[in-house]
This record gives structure tokens, sequence and C-alpha cells, in this order.
């Protein structure tokens, strides 16, 4: 049962997972038409890729997985834990995910398949930041867990056991964030294409400049009252 999630969590969960939503339909939509934000699709292809020796696929699919791990590498090295904690180097790792998302945009837009890995990356990077917080799992970056989750709890439900209802809220919540930034994400990219990445990678510097100046009060709000 998740006893408490403070407003910068639910605030910070439906952002990234917005951002999320885009990024990932600008992969769908781009030259490649490759989901980004995940890998159980990508591990699917691989696995036919090998089967039908198709060493071009192999090479390419084994890339885009390796990069991102690469991103959960550099949130592991940046942050240190998988844990949310306030006072923690979020600003620096949505900084690096900002950085990853423009990089990508002129890579897409030159037909380079560095643009789809450097998205790939800012993804692994997202999901590796956003991971636990009070012993609740938080994925920002795909949703089969949470689909999962929300058909346990209607079982429970239907049974007359007790329901976690904040972590229902939780999977709502980011549901409908990644939804509505896939919904945003189309319709942008039909004026913008590629650029459509920009507006993620400003919502993360947003986000990053946000969260830093909220730490810095309240750590100046702690040595006041210390």
């Amino acid at each position: 049962m998740i006893s408490k999630l403070p407003e910068w969590v639910w605030t910070g969960a439906w952002l990234l997972s917005f951002v999320a939503g885009m990024v990932n339909v600008v992969g769908l939509l781009s030259f490649q038409h490759q989901a980004v934000t995940h890998l159980t699709g990508s591990t699917s292809q691989l696995a036919m890729a090998m089967v039908s020796l198709d060493t071009w696929s192999i090479l390419h699919l084994l890339a885009l997985i390796g990069f991102f791990i690469a991103g959960t590498v550099l949130s592991g090295f940046l942050i240190g834990d998988s844990t949310l904690e306030l006072g923690r180097q979020y600003g620096m790792a949505l900084l690096a995910e900002s950085v990853l998302l423009l990089a990508a945009v002129p890579s897409l837009n030159n037909g380079s398949l560095s643009g789809i890995y450097l998205a790939c990356c800012a993804s692994g990077l997202q999901n590796a930041m956003v991971s636990t917080y009070s012993g609740a799992l938080i994925r920002t970056s795909h949703l089969t867990g949470l689909f999962t989750d929300l058909g346990i709890f209607l079982g429970q439900a239907l049974r007359q056991l007790p329901v976690d209802k904040r972590r229902v809220r939780l999977c709502l919540l980011i549901i409908s964030a990644f939804l509505s930034g896939g919904v945003a994400g189309t319709l942008t990219f039909t004026y913008l294409g590629n650029a459509t990445l920009l507006i993620p990678a400003a919502l993360t510097s947003l986000a990053a400049i946000t969260y830093g100046s909220y730490r810095l009060n309240k750590e100046r709000a702690q040595k006041q009252y210390a």
C-alpha cells in the first residue's frame, strides 16, 4: 500500500509520462517507425531478425537496446539509486535527457539512425530515473505493468478485498498522461515533424530548472531552522 505520495511525485510522474508519450509517437511516426520508450517489441523484433539471419536488423536492434541500457547506466551514475528521494541529482538527469532529445532532432531530419538511438537513450535515462517511491513501482515510459495493476485491482474489488486507491490513482494518472502526450505528439508532428521532440526537450529542461529551484529553497529553509 502507498502510504503517501508528495505533490512533487504526482506532478513529476504526470509530466514525464506526457514527455514519454510524445517521444514514442515521434519514434513511431519518423522514417524508421520505431518505438523508443520500451524494449518489449524491439526484443521480439530482434528474435525474428535472428531467426531470419537479417544481419542489418540484428545490428540495428542491438544498438537500439544498447542505447536504452546506456541511458539507464547514465541515470545510475548521475543519481546513484532507483528510489525517489528529494535532494538527488534529478536536475542533472533531466538536463541530460533534454540534451539527448535536442540532439536527436537534426539526426532524424537527416534520416540518420543515430536520432532513434539518442531518443532511446533519453527514454532509458528517464525510465531508470523515476523507478520507485515508498515501495511503489513508478514507470513513466511504458504502460503494460500499469494496465496489469489496474486489472489486478479490479479483480480484488470484485472479491471485495481492500484496494490501494492511491496506486489506482497513480496508474490512471500515468496512463492518461502518456496517452495525452501521444495525442499531442501526433497532432504536433503534422506541423513540426521530428522537431516535435523540441517540446519534450523544453519540458524536461523546465522540469530541471524547477526542481533545482525547489531543492535550493528547501535546503535554505532547512538551514534557517537548523
